[in-house]
């Protein structure tokens, strides 16, 4: 279900449910960038602490592996909440080469403006990548605990179907890399919340299955099981390939998700 294209030293994973919708997609890897540890090596995001310079140019390599511009780039400012901002062509760049200019207090960003790619960080927190193939219409959520409480990939769906009329029936939707049940232990209290919000499967014991989490919820408003693809890598076992807040201690780079529409006739 997923691709791993390489570009030189970069990796970037891809959907097989997004390539052939035509839809721009990737979650990038550690490698290939050019950040200094802790970052090293592909980190995306300014808010890390890293060197602006080289975040920049890690965006720039990742943009050429996939054929973008930087400037298509549109992303946002995360507070593990569950606003919706809707991108037009006027937003296209909006936080692409500093956070300054990034959306605010945003998690989830929708659009159905060809050529635009929302970029979306983790580091443990799950990626959710949506795509609507008969409205032409794509979204990204940012999911961690506390979004995945507020349900904001239903939310994300609810925004698609307000904005452009999406059908959750027709959308299809890419769980990315997260922090797997294997290592994300929390309070029993809250491995027993959320197996009575998402289901008894979602914990074991104290062990939580974020992504099996979201990927209930998005069934619950719509979406069929069949169209729901969820990567099999835990970032934290897998931390040599993904950041980790939790396997690096909490100072540690970002992997991006992104997520556009091609332009007509690409």
């Amino acid at each position: 279900m997923f691709d791993l294209f390489s570009d030189n030293d970069l990796i970037i994973v891809q959907s097989h449910l997004l390539n052939d919708l035509g839809v721009v997609n990737g979650f990038t890897m550690r490698m290939g960038g050019v950040s200094q540890p802790p970052y090293a090596e592909l980190n995306m995001a300014f808010h890390t602490g890293d060197n602006p310079d080289d975040v920049r140019e890690n965006r720039q390599k990742v943009a050429q592996a996939l054929g973008i511009k930087v400037s298509a780039m549109v992303a946002a400012e995360q507070v593990h909440g569950a606003n919706a901002y809707v991108v037009t062509a006027k937003d296209a760049g909006c936080g692409s080469l500093s956070s300054t200019l990034a959306i605010p207090h945003t998690d989830i960003l929708l659009t159905n403006t060809e050529g635009i790619v929302l970029t979306s960080f983790y580091a443990d927190c799950v990626p959710i990548l949506l795509a609507d193939p008969v409205q032409r219409v794509v979204a990204s959520a940012h999911a961690g605990w506390r979004g995945t409480r507020l349900h904001v990939g239903a939310v994300a769906l609810r925004a698609m179907h307000e904005h452009f009329a999406s059908d959750p029936a027709d959308v299809r939707v890419v769980i990315g890399p997260a922090i797997g049940p294997c290592c994300y232990q929390v309070s029993q209290q809250m491995a027993d919340d959320f197996m009575h919000e998402f289901g008894a499967d979602v914990a074991l014991g104290r062990q939580l299955d974020l992504r099996l989490a979201n990927k209930r919820s998005l069934e619950c408003a719509g979406v069929p099981s069949v169209q729901i693809h969820s990567a099999p890598w835990c970032t934290s076992c897998q931390h040599e390939l993904f950041f980790s807040h939790r396997a690096s201690g909490g100072v540690t780079g970002r992997f991006a998700a992104l997520i556009g529409m091609h332009r007509a006739g690409q």
